[in-house]
C-alpha cells in the first residue's frame, strides 16, 4: 500500500453489482480494497435482469462471465401488442462490434453471486451488516467509522451504495433530480399462458402499459404502470392487482398468474451527483447516477463506472500515476451517465403516453419507424453501449484510422509471445496489453512494470496501446506510447 498508514487502499461501500465488480477489478489489479455493506446479507431479488453486451463484456474481464450466459434466457425481442394485434417487433442482434460476450436476461441476484464468487477467488468478500456511518477525509487517507463502531482508514472511499448513498451525503456531494413516472407495479412470478419465451412482450393500454419478460427457472418478471393503485409496498396486494389487470391489459383472457416469488413497487426518477469525486471520495453505480429501468441501461453503466474507475485508481495507489488521473474518471463517465439518463427518460415518458398527442406519436409514428430494419439495428447498437467512446475526454483526441483513441477495441484474435492464441479482452484482466510492435511493448514496459501484456493480432495491425477496460490509448511507436503515457499518468 502506498497511501501512508491505511489499513486498505481502497473501501468500497456497497456490495451491489458496481462495488462487488470495482473491488473485483482492483484486486486483479493488486490493490487492497475491503467491501462493506449496510444490508445483513446478500440481496436474493432484484429489479435489473438484462445485462447487454457491454456488461458482459467487462464481466468478462473481470473473469466472472462463467457459467452466467448459460443459466441465462437468451430472449432477445421485444414485441408490442395493441390487445392482441402485434403493433411492433424490436430484434436484438450482433450490433456487429465484434464481441464474444452475449447480452444475457438474468437476475441482477445473480451477476452479484458470480461476483462474489469471483471477488473470493482473488482473495476478498464482503462485509454484511457494515454501514458507513462517518468519514473523514485528511492529505493522506479517509478514516470511516462503520455503524459497529469500527473504524477503516482507506487510501480512498468509494460510494457504490445505491440512490439512498450514505457516501455522497457524508461528502457533501449534491445529488437533484425529479420524478418522472408514478408507481409501477413488480412481479415476479409463473404464469398460466401460452407466450412466447423467446422475447419480451409489452401490451399498451389507456390505463397504462404492460410488459412481460420471461426469465430463468420458468419465471416471467411483470411490470405495469398503475399510477393509480391504492396500495402500499404490501406484497399480497401487488400480486393481487397485478393478477386482476393482467388478462385486462394483455387481452388475453386464458393468461393467469399463479404464483408469486417477489413483488414490489417503484416510481421512476432521474438523478445525477454534481460530482463523482470531492478529493478521496468518489462515487460510481446508482451513487452518481439513477436511471429509468426501461433499456437496461443502470447496472450497465455502473459496471463501466467500475471498470473505468479501478485502473486508474490501481495506478495512482501504487504510485505510478498523479492525482490528475483521478479527474479522468468523471470527465469520460459523466457525459455518458447524462446521456444515458436523457435516453432512459425519454422510454419511460413514451411508455407511459396517455394523453391523445403521446399515443398519437407513439402508435402511428414510433411503432412503424422502429418496425424498420435499420432502425431495430440502431437500438441493438444504442443499448448495448459497445459504441461508447472517450475520444473526446482528457486521455483521447487525434485524427487517422479508427479506432481513435479513446474509442473502444474490439475482441480481435490474437497470438501471444509463446506462440498460444487467445483473445484481446481475455488478456485484459488488471492489464493493459500491446498490439503488434515490440519496441513499443518495452517502452510500456518501462513505464508500466508488469501491468502489460505484448500481444500479436492474428491479421497486421499498426501498433497500439490498449488501456485494462478495453479502450485504445494511442498508437504508433516507443515515442508516441511513451508520450501518452508521460502526459497522463503525469
Amino acid at each position: 500500500m502506498n497511501e501512508g498508514s491505511t489499513d486498505t487502499d481502497v473501501l468500497v461501500a456497497g456490495a451491489g453489482p458496481v462495488g462487488l465488480a470495482l473491488a473485483c477489478a482492483l484486486r486483479q489489479h493488486g490493490v487492497s480494497v475491503r467491501i462493506v455493506d449496510k444490508a445483513p446479507a446478500p440481496a436474493t431479488t432484484s429489479r435489473a435482469n438484462f445485462v447487454h453486451a457491454r456488461g458482459s463484456e467487462v464481466l468478462d474481464r473481470l473473469g466472472a462471465l462463467d457459467g452466467l450466459p448459460q443459466e441465462s434466457v437468451r430472449a432477445m425481442t421485444i414485441t408490442t401488442y395493441a390487445g392482441d394485434r402485434p403493433m411492433m417487433r424490436i430484434r436484438f442482434g450482433d450490433p456487429g462490434l465484434r464481441t464474444a460476450a452475449p447480452p444475457m436476461v438474468i437476475s441482477q441476484a445473480r451477476v452479484e453471486a458470480r461476483l462474489r464468487e469471483r471477488l473470493a477467488e482473488l482473495g476478498g468478500r464482503p462485509e454484511w451488516g457494515a454501514p458507513v456511518v462517518a468519514a473523514d477525509q485528511d492529505g493522506s487517507g479517509v478514516t470511516v467509522v462503520l455503524g459497529d463502531g469500527r473504524t477503516v482508514r482507506a487510501g480512498r472511499l468509494v460510494g457504490c451504495d445505491g440512490s439512498g448513498s450514505t457516501v455522497h451525503e457524508l461528502a457533501g456531494i449534491g445529488f437533484p433530480g425529479v420524478k418522472v413516472s408514478e408507481r409501477f407495479l413488480l412481479v415476479d412470478a409463473r404464469l398460466d399462458t401460452t407466450l412466447d419465451r423467446s422475447g419480451t412482450s409489452g401490451w399498451v393500454h389507456p390505463e397504462g402499459m404492460l410488459g412481460a419478460m420471461p426469465m430463468p427457472g420458468g419465471l416471467w418478471r411483470l411490470i405495469a404502470y398503475d399510477a393509480a393503485f391504492p396500495g402500499g409496498p404490501d406484497e399480497e396486494r401487488i400480486v393481487e392487482r397485478m393478477r386482476q389487470i393482467l388478462p385486462v391489459r394483455t387481452g388475453l383472457p386464458g393468461i393467469r398468474l399463479l404464483d408469486a416469488s417477489w413483488a414490489s413497487l417503484f416510481s421512476v426518477h432521474r438523478r445525477l451527483a454534481g460530482t463523482y469525486r470531492r478529493g478521496r471520495v468518489l462515487l460510481a453505480g446508482d451513487a452518481a447516477h439513477v436511471h429509468a429501468p426501461f433499456g437496461g441501461q443502470g447496472m450497465l453503466t455502473g459496471l463501466g463506472d467500475a471498470e473505468n474507475l479501478a485502473w486508474k485508481l490501481a495506478l495512482v495507489a501504487g504510485g505510478r500515476a498523479g492525482e490528475r488521473l483521478l479527474d479522468t474518471y468523471e470527465a469520460e463517465r459523466r457525459p455518458l451517465a447524462t446521456q444515458v439518463l436523457r435516453g432512459s427518460t425519454a422510454v419511460t415518458k413514451v411508455n407511459i403516453a396517455a394523453g391523445p398527442v403521446g399515443r398519437f406519436l407513439r402508435d402511428r409514428v414510433m411503432v412503424p419507424v422502429f418496425g424498420l430494419p435499420w432502425s431495430q439495428r440502431w437500438v441493438t447498437y444504442t443499448t448495448s453501449q459497445l459504441w461508447v467512446s472517450y475520444r473526446r475526454g482528457p486521455l483521447g483526441g487525434g485524427g487517422g484510422p479508427r479506432p481513435r483513441p479513446g474509442d473502444r477495441v474490439p475482441d480481435v484474435p490474437c497470438v501471444r509471445a509463446d506462440g498460444t492464441r487467445t483473445r484481446l479482452h481475455a488478456e485484459l484482466r488488471g492489464r493493459w496489453a500491446v498490439l503488434g510492435g515490440g519496441d513499443a511493448f518495452e517502452a510500456a514496459r518501462a513505464r508500466l512494470g508488469g501491468l502489460v501484456v505484448h500481444l500479436r493480432p492474428a491479421t497486421p495491425l499498426p501498433a497500439m496501446l490498449i488501456r485494462p477496460d478495453a479502450h485504445l490509448a494511442c498508437r504508433g511507436g516507443p515515442a508516441e506510447l511513451t508520450r501518452w503515457l508521460d502526459g497522463a499518468l503525469a
